[in-house]
């Protein structure tokens, strides 16, 4: 796949897939480019997610994260999809590229600048709830009412209180700072439910010597699990096209892909031998461990 020149279509393609580890150093900068045109324009986002764990407890961007995490709440603060999309126009204006993403829960976009990936979630809230990627369940209030924090000499907002949002999201060891791969897993686990239709896909998976495993579980982050027929095949249960979270196990082997865009209706083919890309990722080249799965 060809990395691009930074800002394009190209560039955007090769960060979701691959997720590479952004510059801090541009990742900062632009950070605060992107908060001098919410505010321009009277648009309210909250750090969240990665970038919020990592500005609470770090005090900085984590060094292996591979983009910045936005989220704005729709209906609050005068927010709809109408003054979403006019926000995209001037960030298109601005200089950056801008990418729409499927997502069940969310009018999620990403925008691309000098290899910098800043995915802006702006959520639904459903009884008082936002369900945060890869579908936990947050109480709005975090988001609607939040605190302001100090970073890079400018003000920033975070879900409130931030120790209470990071635990729902991270699990109780929050504070521990951990690998790719660990990182992923417990956030899967802390999904409760996940809203499910009779949409499904298929996941074949391949061993290491690249024959099919009977008996392998595939779960859903929040879903029920899914188990691999002698062909390797497994029947998983969607929300519609969008990214999904899915633990791969069965015995000696367990794999957590955080960021899988599937498709009802759709075959994909996991191989045991993509877990190599870890060594990868320790060497700086890969980030989180992007998607995985092949369509076939």
């Amino acid at each position: 796949m060809e990395r691009g020149n930074g800002t394009d279509a190209d560039a955007m393609e090769y960060s979701l897939k691959y997720n590479p580890p952004v510059n801090i150093g541009l990742a900062e900068q632009y950070l605060i480019e992107v908060k001098d045109i919410f505010e321009e324009i009277g648009i309210t986002f909250v750090l969240s997610s990665g970038s919020c764990l990592g500005v609470v407890r770090d005090h900085a961007l984590i060094s292996w994260d591979d983009d910045i995490d936005l989220v704005s709440i729709i209906g609050e603060s005068g927010l709809s999809p109408e003054s979403i999309y006019e926000a995209l126009e001037v960030f298109r204006g601005r200089g950056f590229y801008v990418r729409h993403n499927p997502n069940w829960n969310a009018l999620s976009h990403s925008f691309m600048k000098d290899y910098v990936r800043i995915d802006w979630s702006c959520l639904h809230k459903f009884e008082e709830k936002v369900y945060s990627y890869p579908g936990v369940s947050v109480p709005a209030r975090f988001y609607m009412y939040p605190t302001s924090i100090e970073f890079l000499g400018h003000q920033f907002l975070v879900p409130n209180p931030p120790e209470e949002y990071l635990q729902l999201k991270y699990g109780s060891e929050w504070m521990i700072p951990k690998k790719p791969g660990q990182y992923e897993k417990d956030v899967i686990e802390n999904v409760e439910e996940l809203q499910v239709t009779n949409d499904s896909c298929i996941i074949r998976v391949l061993g290491i010597d690249g024959y099919p495993v009977q008996d392998a579980r595939v779960t859903l982050a929040g879903g029920r699990d899914s188990v691999a027929n002698e062909a390797g095949e497994a029947t998983v249960m969607l929300g519609g096209t969008s990214w999904y979270a899915l633990m791969i196990r069965y015995p000696g082997h367990e794999q957590a892909l955080y960021m899988e865009e599937l498709e009802p209706d759709a075959t994909y083919v996991y191989r045991a031998d993509s877990v190599s890309r870890q060594e990868l990722s320790a060497s700086g080249e890969i980030g989180t461990l992007g998607n995985v799965l092949i369509r076939a």
